[in-house]
């Protein structure tokens, strides 16, 4: 690995439908590590040769049609694991933990929810919960450690376009961003906000069924990139690439992306 570590995390809904766009976009922006969410595809089916070809690894864990997960990096891995390992439901096509060296690395598609009064609304609070007790368990917030994916949380009234219209929508209720708040006490900077603290419509997702969202910065900043304050120190950059989002096909969500000085 060289001097610089570029990072990046995008919810890809369906890999093989996006894998054109990955294949471009991996090589033309230099990228190191990259975290997908929402595969969408069993492994058997998983496209991991063609990101192969290009000279990369790639682990996986999915299922048929929807979640899924998979971390794409220059260098192989040291070690690997798959979901929350507390004995619960260990729901591994919603997390990959992995080691590059000493740099650790979580990649998460944390439950939307559905709806508040949803079963999976109380399962995507209890799931915070549980990753932050993964996290206290497996690593120490003084080394150098990245949770990033699509976490389906706009933290603070600025990652939402209409925070007022949306007070009770999964993924800003006051009660799931109390329980990213919690996770993130453990030790965890926000690297994009930590570049861009007041920056307005600044967003990684955009609704499909929305005309032209993009355009009119109708979106959600869900997707995040968080480091340990040993990191963070040496972020040295960090942006969401908006033009992805306008691509050909491309996937509701957009890329997230941020530099390393290692």
């Amino acid at each position: 690995m060289s001097d610089r570590l570029r990072f990046a995390t995008f919810n890809a809904n369906s890999i093989r439908i996006r894998l054109p766009q990955i294949l471009e976009w991996l090589p033309r922006n230099d990228v190191d590590v990259l975290c997908v969410q929402e595969t969408k595809v069993q492994d058997h089916e998983f496209p991991a040769q063609e990101i192969e070809a290009l000279g990369y690894h790639v682990i996986y864990r999915g299922q048929k049609s929807h979640a899924g997960v998979a971390v794409i990096t220059r260098r192989e891995p040291d070690e690997v694991h798959f979901g929350l390992d507390d004995g619960g439901e260990p729901d591994e096509p919603r997390l990959i933990r992995l080691r590059l060296g000493n740099l650790a690395i979580v990649n998460t598609y944390v439950p939307q929810g559905r709806s508040v009064d949803h079963e999976m609304f109380a399962y995507k609070l209890a799931w915070f919960e549980r990753l932050r007790a993964l996290f206290e368990r497996h690593y120490r917030p003084d080394e150098p450690f990245l949770w990033a994916g699509d976490i389906n949380v706009a933290p603070e009234p600025i990652d939402i376009h209409d925070p007022v219209r949306n007070a009770e929508h999964v993924d800003y209720h006051p009660k799931v961003r109390e329980a990213f708040k919690q996770v993130c006490a453990w030790g965890l900077v926000d690297v994009f906000r930590l570049h861009h603290p007041d920056e307005p419509d600044q967003y990684s997702y955009y609704d499909y069924r929305v005309r032209n969202a993009v355009e009119r910065a109708m979106g959600w900043r869900v997707d995040h990139i968080l480091a340990t304050a040993p990191l963070a120190e040496r972020c040295t950059g960090a942006w969401i690439d908006r033009e992805a989002r306008l691509a050909e096909r491309p996937s509701d969500h957009t890329m997230v992306v941020a530099d390393f000085r290692l």
